[in-house]
């Protein structure tokens, strides 16, 4: 359980929540009159416990124009047809285990007593649960505010720090109406995923996930290509500063995007001979901290990409102006740097040094839709910059998976395809690194959520490919790709550059 969770009470429903059952029995009531008779104000009382079975078989009977033995052989089926929900429990003992104590776990049903004694005899761990609460004992029913507020009472339970599953609204908005979390389980891998998000350690749990996955944190494209590439790699390595997570071609000077596949020997959706390209040089040379005599040989080499209007290779240019300013080069960079004010200025940029006006451009960021690993930038930039953005952090918690990992991001798209590439590591790396420097810039929970005003996304049009100099070579429009720790692009610029769409978007 977390140490950082708000919740210690867990109360379930019974009946299609921890059990199933069958309305379709051996007799001559139908699963539609069966339903109908249980809904009736005749056996509402005989689950309050105001009459017995007898009394109720026999009201019923007359009610629904059905012999009172033949009500009694169909519940007697419904009782035979009941099965436990083991995944469900064990997700249950799972985090009642790692609580340290501090999770208390509650079942709260409607239910008569001679039907809850049936269900007791069925082979179930009873001892997971700290107390179990029944409508023939209480007097009451869901939703009925009465019957939440006694088991409010017998358990001493904060409704604010109480999560409530039931697989009828109703139920579930009276919990609400109380104070509780209310889930309605009407799809257990939600319900699961939701439980974990909630009671689970986020960080610790895609700490988990990124071991587990240790060397196979590999990239896959929408159409289910897993992809072997450098870039998403030394992101890892360089959220993480956990060389064991990632696999990396280890180059001498420069990098190349793709890597080998393992049984063909060659990269996958390119050509045999993809050049070495300036965005993962410059990335492998920062994140890898090369020998200063190497990276300033190839920033020597990089400068012949400057263009005509003083900046370095457009597209690219956040990852090389990085790199310049870590080995202590930025000045000569500066008309880059000044160019990238402008994009910020002009909001020249699809979804995306100058810090009041970084930071006004980012706050109008806040909110707006995004992926795990956009929301992850954002509120990695947010940390950094001193922003509180508790919005995007309430966006990307629920977005952690039952195994730990976040959702998939997708990080650069093929310009002439359309094709998208994500990885799942990247997302869980970005989303624990997020969670963590928000938490440590600010410790304290939040007044009030707040929501900015969003800028609207604009798309960027194809252009054509440059000439560049020999040593590195431009990617041919075909493979072209985009990446960026902090994507910055133009969407209206007359410069010429490969057909592609940046996709990390903070």
């Amino acid at each position: 359980m977390s140490s950082t969770s708000n919740y210690t009470t867990l109360i379930f429903d019974i009946g299609d929540v921890l059990f199933s059952w069958s309305p379709q029995t051996k007799t001559s009531i139908s699963p539609t009159t069966l339903r109908k008779i249980l809904s009736s104000p005749t056996w509402i009382d005989y689950e309050k416990g105001r009459i017995s079975q007898a009394e109720c078989y026999a009201a019923v009977g007359g009610e629904f124009s059905v012999d009172p033995t033949e009500v009694g052989r169909a519940f007697q089926d419904a009782r035979d047809s009941l099965q436990s929900n083991e995944k469900l429990i064990s997700v249950i003992r799972h985090l009642k285990a790692h609580s340290d104590g501090m999770l208390h776990v509650f079942a709260m049903s409607n239910i008569s007593a001679p039907d809850y004694e049936v269900l007791r005899t069925k082979p179930v761990d009873w001892s997971l649960f700290d107390g179990i609460f029944t409508s023939a004992g209480v007097g009451e029913r869901k939703p009925n505010l009465g019957f939440y507020k006694a088991v409010i009472s017998g358990t001493g339970a904060d409704p604010s720090r109480t999560i409530f599953v039931d697989d009828k609204i109703e139920n579930v908005l009276s919990a609400r109406s109380l104070g509780m979390h209310g889930i309605v389980f009407d799809d257990q891998r939600k319900v699961v995923r939701a439980l974990y998000n909630l009671l689970g350690d986020p960080v610790e749990r895609g700490r988990q996930y990124l071991t587990v996955n240790a060397k196979k944190l590999l990239s896959v494209t929408d159409n289910g290509i897993f992809l072997r590439e450098n870039f998403s790699q030394l992101l890892i390595l360089e959220t993480t500063d956990n060389r064991s997570l990632v696999n990396l071609t280890d180059t001498h000077r420069t990098w190349n995007f793709f890597q080998a596949d393992l049984v063909s020997g060659k990269p996958s959706l390119t050509t045999e001979e993809f050049p070495f390209d300036l965005d993962t040089t410059s990335l492998g040379l920062t994140v890898m901290g090369s020998p200063e005599d190497v990276a300033h040989s190839v920033m020597d080499d990089m400068l012949d990409y400057i263009d005509d209007d003083g900046i370095i290779q457009v597209l690219v240019c956040v990852n090389a102006l990085t790199l310049f300013y870590f080995y202590g080069r930025g000045h000569q960079l500066d008309r880059t740097l000044h160019w990238i004010r402008e994009v910020l200025l002009h909001r020249a940029y699809l979804d995306a040094y100058i810090k009041p006006l970084l930071i006004e451009r980012v706050q109008e960021r806040i909110g707006a839709d995004g992926d795990a690993l956009a929301l992850s930038m954002r509120l990695r930039l947010c940390a950094y910059l001193g922003l509180r953005n508790d919005v995007d952090l309430r966006t990307l918690l629920p977005l952690q998976c039952e195994d730990g990992g976040w959702e998939i991001g997708w990080i650069y798209k093929y310009g002439s395809s359309g094709i998208k590439i994500g990885n799942r590591g990247l997302a869980t790396s970005l989303a624990m690194k997020a969670i963590l420097e928000m938490q440590q810039r600010f410790p304290s929970p939040p007044s009030s959520p707040s929501v900015a005003p969003a800028v609207p996304l604009v798309k960027q049009a194809n252009t054509t490919a440059q000439s560049p100099p020999e040593r590195f070579l431009q990617r041919k429009s075909d493979s072209s790709t985009t990446h960026s720790s902090i994507a910055v692009s133009p969407s209206a610029s007359t410069r010429e550059h490969p057909s592609i769409v940046p996709l990390v978007l903070g």
